[in-house]
């Protein structure tokens, strides 16, 4: 598989709210630098895992749109919209925010992420 193709493996799993699937595709030693609404964000692996526990709890169902997706060397960047249902109305798709992100990949997993997200 690709490294594009892993990315996209990535991001079609429910990996963003569960957190057991999202050990899979993390490295040890990953770092995630985030541009966010709330500023500059920097989580490590434990950090991540703890975000997507925090999304279980809000949300049954996560859903990512893919607009526009690169890889070169071991690079992919990707640019998508996250959408999600609450535990409340289980029924109706909420846009989270849309991203765009930078992945190194190492050892086949998420090593290096260079994150901005906007709320639309």
């Amino acid at each position: 598989m690709s490294i594009k193709e892993f990315v996209q493996k990535f991001y079609k799993s429910d990996a963003l709210i569960d957190s057991e699937i999202l050990k899979s595709y993390l490295h040890p030693e990953v770092v995630l630098e985030w541009n966010s609404s709330k500023g500059f964000i920097q989580m490590d692996y434990d950090e991540i895992l703890e975000m997507a526990n925090e999304l279980s709890r809000a949300y049954v169902r996560s859903k990512v749109r893919i607009s526009h997706i690169i890889s070169e060397d071991d690079l992919v960047s990707v640019r998508y919209s996250h959408f999600v249902k609450t535990i409340e109305n289980p029924r109706e798709e909420m846009l989270l925010a849309h991203f765009s992100t930078i992945w190194q990949i190492k050892d086949d997993k998420l090593y290096r992420g260079y994150q901005m997200s906007q709320f639309s």
